[in-house]
This record gives structure tokens, sequence and C-alpha cells, in this order.
């Protein structure tokens, strides 16, 4: 069931909805650059630095899996405002950390509550936002993933070389603080997917909602397409970095600029990859850019000998085509959802990709090696790895039954 606004409250509830994936995506992103800091501060190895960073990945998963039971219980607006500002503490709690222990649960309390938050808006964009227009709001909500690799991350950088490592998750807490008091004015009460009592007079049980979702051979596979469009790029990302700098031999300052043209191509290309697909519709848009997919994955992976202008020319192209997918994916994903259990079946989808990405940078590192110059080794079998996980979704995707206005 839709919900009908003005176009001014739809700007304004998707700029609300961006601003909130803005902050969670950047106190995710922030970690990996804070590492020679942190590293030195709590004189910590860097496979404990690894279980810090990673902290965030298994809580926001496990915490999908269990707001799975309950989400579809609760007014979306009224899950959104209790969750959000839980998430701002989190981010106070890491700005305020003495220690390592202390850093680890404030990130396991900042995953678990930022984990649900992006399910948690793109259910909002699915019940809200008519299925004609949902690519263009899909691409507006997830513009936030560029502009945190564009300036959210420069800035916290700023911030922490001008002051210290706290002053991100300061800056952080501070924006959730602000950004909340937008959601409680834009945000609208969604409440027609609250189950109704059975006929002895009592809701659905917490097991029997979450059997209902798990057994319908739709969501399955939906969630074999996310889960596979989320390994193909995560398979070879993580690894750009130690790639560029082993193999093309770039500085550790000249990193930075890889992430910045591949963060302003992407925020441009975004606004236009949704508008085509509502225009062209969904499966078309994602069908061409998932078996488009394979190709930049192997470019970069094999870019090592160009010059760094060809390497960021490849590597903008990778970001463009690797979240450019993610905008007709998600709207199909989100029509595929039986309408009365879209809360549980998002939250859950969240925690699959969070598992997925987990385990696609554990296996494209286990298939890394080095050889005796200290090159990366094996990087193309990752891509192709990667690739056939992209084309895996391309199939999967063909077979998604998509709900109500969505079917045509």
């Amino acid at each position: 069931m839709t919900t009908h606004l003005t176009p001014r409250r739809e700007r304004w509830l998707l700029l609300t909805l961006a601003s909130i994936q803005f902050t969670s995506v950047l106190d995710f992103m922030i970690m990996m650059p804070l590492g020679p800091q942190l590293t030195q501060l709590f004189d910590i190895s860097a496979g404990q630095f690894g279980f810090l960073v990673s902290a965030y990945t298994f809580a926001a998963g496990l915490s999908g899996l269990l707001a799975a039971t309950y989400i579809d219980r609760f007014d979306r607006k009224r899950m959104m405002l209790t969750l959000y500002p839980l998430f701002g503490i989190a981010a106070l709690a890491c700005s305020l950390a003495p220690t390592y222990g202390w850093l680890m649960t404030a990130r396991v309390a900042s995953g678990f509550f930022g984990g649900v938050l992006m399910a948690l808006s793109q259910t909002i964009v699915a019940e809200v936002i008519p299925f004609e227009r949902r690519g263009r709001a899909m691409g507006v909500v997830m513009t936030s993933f560029s502009v945190a690799t564009v300036a959210g991350v420069p800035l916290a950088l700023f911030l922490a070389s001008s002051f210290n490592w706290h002053a991100p998750f300061l800056a952080i807490a501070l924006m959730v603080s602000v950004f909340v008091l937008g959601a409680l004015k834009t945000l609208p009460s969604l409440k027609g997917h609250v189950q109704a009592p059975s006929d002895d007079g009592t809701a659905p049980s917490i097991l029997s909602n979450l059997r209902l979702v798990l057994v319908d051979p739709n969501h399955l596979r939906a969630y074999a397409m996310s889960s596979s469009m989320v390994f193909a790029g995560f398979a070879v990302i993580p690894y750009i970095t130690l790639y560029l700098q082993a193999n093309a031999g770039f500085q550790a300052e000249q990193i930075p600029y890889v992430y910045l043209c591949g963060g302003v191509c992407t925020l441009i290309s975004a606004r236009f990859i949704g508008h085509w697909s509502d225009r062209a519709g969904k499966a078309y848009a994602f069908r061409r850019l998932a078996i488009l997919m394979p190709l930049p994955l192997l470019a970069m992976t094999l870019s090592a000998d160009l010059p760094m202008a060809g390497v960021l020319v490849v590597s903008s192209i990778l970001f463009v085509v690797m979240s450019g997918r993610m905008i007709p994916g998600m709207a199909l994903i989100g029509a595929s959802a039986d309408p009365r259990r879209r809360g549980s079946f998002m939250t859950l989808n969240s925690a699959v990709q969070s598992l997925a990405m987990g385990l696609a940078a554990l296996v494209g590192g286990q298939i890394l090696g080095r050889d005796g110059n200290g090159h990366l080794t094996h990087y193309w079998m990752a891509a192709l790895l990667g690739g056939g996980a992209s084309l895996l979704s391309y199939v999967l995707a063909n077979k998604l039954r998509l709900h109500g206005a969505a079917q045509s």
C-alpha cells in the first residue's frame, strides 16, 4: 500500500533518508583510513584492527537477522526515530573511547543499530514512492555513498589530522542529532503493513512471521540475487589499495584520487541511471549493468601497467557500474517482497548482503598471493569470481516476480 505525498514532501523525505544513509555509510568508511592512527595509539596489530573494522559488518548482519523478527510489528517512522538516535549515541561512544576494548564495543553497537537503517530506508522508499518513480528515488538515496566518498571521508580525515581521531565520530554524532529532527518532520507514519490479529485475537508469532518470509520462493530468489550482486563487487574492491600500491607503484597520498574520482563519477551518474531505469525498466537496466560488470572488474585487476590517468578511468568506470547496478537492483528486490512483510524481508536482505560482503572479501583474500617482489598475484582470478557472481545475478533477476504496479 503506497502512501501518497506531495512532490515537495517527497523531496524532503528522500533528502532526509539520504542524510541518514550518509551518516551510517561515513561511520563505516572512516574506520579504514584511520588505521595508522588507531594501530599506533592502541598498540594493536593489523589483525586486531581488522577485527575492529569487521565488527561493524558482523554486528549489522546480526541485527538484521534479529530485526526481521519484529520490524513489521511497528510503524516505520517509530522504528527509524528509535534506531537512528541510538546509532548517534553509539557514534558518540566511539568518539569518547579511551581503550581498544571500549572502541570495539562501541563499533559493535554502531553496526547493530546502523545495520538496520539502510533496510529501513529502502523499505520506506518502496512503500511511499510509486514504482514508476522508484528508480530515481533510489538514485537520490544512494547518492549518499558517493557523497560520503567524495566529501565525507576527506573532511573526516581533515578533522582527524587537525584535532584527533575522536573528532570524526563526534561530528557524526552531531549530524545525527540534526538529521533526527528532520526525520521527525518529514517521515510519514507508515502502519499499513502492521499485521492484524488472527481469528483467535492474537497477532502472528515472531517465528511464524519469519517463516512466512523465508518459505516464499520469490523471496529466496531475491536474496540469491542480492547476495550475488554484492559478492561481485566485494571480491575485488577491498584489495584495490593494496594492488595499486604493490603492483602499480601508487604512493599512499595518491590513493585518495581513486576514490575521489570514482565518487564524483558515481555522484553524477546515479541520477542518470535512476532516470534511465525508470524509462527503460528496472529489470532491463539492471541486466545491462550486471552483464557489463565483469569487464571493469577484470580491467581493474590488470591495470598495473597503465599510467595513473588510465587507472583512474578504469576505477571510475568500475565504481559507476558497481554502484549503478544497485539502483535498479534494489528497486527490483524491494518490489519482489510481499507488501505485508516488506520490512522483515528488507531487513533480512540487509543481513544477507552484509554476510555476502564479508564472504566475498574473505574468499578474495584467500585467492590472492604475493610473489618475491611483494606484488599481489592472482588478483584477476578474484575478478573472474566476481564477474561470475554478477552474471548469476543477471540470471536471477529474470526469475523475480514483482508485486502490484511493479509488474507493469
